[in-house]
């Protein structure tokens, strides 16, 4: 089997920058790999994905439960493995992903206040991606500490990634949502040992270059013990 490193972490935490520069990295030093975005807005696995977050089933996260609106995601990450990554990570490649299971760790587990549902929750999650679906488990979950007051301020002015307009999608919009799921993801770095990239410093946000050498210096580990 191959490695696989996920990216993940609240909306404007910079996932895509991150997962961008490590790209031009791999390439630079001549790393074979394969990428990918979830969700994969390119492929018509996303469909509900995208109703979901344009308000179709309700103006709020709330409106859908965490377990309905998982199954979205992880359908289309089981399309997206099935048809363009599955041969290649099985023959011992290298996969470089932008969000996976962890952001419905983190985005929906932060619908569920109570912590013994939340745990419920998971174990769910883990059974129909993992053991229904048979996608990966990653070998390294790089999770981008990015404070709301600060991710809210870097999203002021980003284009909505699937409708490439300046609405923004309904996590997006709500606040008190964000917050939640901040206060969820960080809680769930730490009971699943993912390795926490603090993205502020004295008050001040890290610059990308010096959050990307702290990533790839990891990963650059994993991929020597993996040759």
């Amino acid at each position: 089997m191959g490695k696989l490193f996920v990216i993940d972490g609240t909306d404007g935490s910079g996932k895509q920058t991150q997962f961008l520069k490590l790209k031009n990295k791999f390439d630079e030093m001549g790393i074979n790999y394969k990428t990918a975005s979830f969700p994969n807005y390119e492929s018509p696995s996303s469909s509900l994905v995208k109703m979901y977050l344009s308000g179709d089933f309700g103006k709020h996260p709330s409106d859908v439960s965490a377990y309905v609106a998982s199954t979205f995601y992880a359908a289309d990450r089981y399309a997206t493995y099935k048809t363009e990554l599955e041969k290649y990570y099985e023959t011992g490649g290298i996969l470089l992903v932008d969000r996976y299971t962890t952001s419905n760790m983190i985005h929906q587990a932060g619908k569920i206040p109570d912590k013994a549902e939340r745990k419920k929750f998971i174990e769910w999650l883990f059974d129909l991606e993992f053991n229904m679906y048979k996608i990966p488990k990653p070998d390294k979950v790089f999770f981008l500490n990015m404070p709301p007051k600060n991710s809210l301020k870097l999203m002021e002015n980003r284009e909505n990634k699937f409708s490439h307009t300046m609405e923004k999608d309904i996590h997006e919009k709500d606040a008190e949502y964000l917050a939640e799921s901040y206060k969820a993801a960080c809680e769930l770095a730490k009971e699943y040992d993912w390795e926490e990239i603090n993205c502020v410093k004295d008050n001040q946000i890290r610059t990308i270059e010096d959050i990307h050498e702290e990533i790839f210096e990891i990963i650059k580990k994993e991929i020597e013990t993996h040759e």
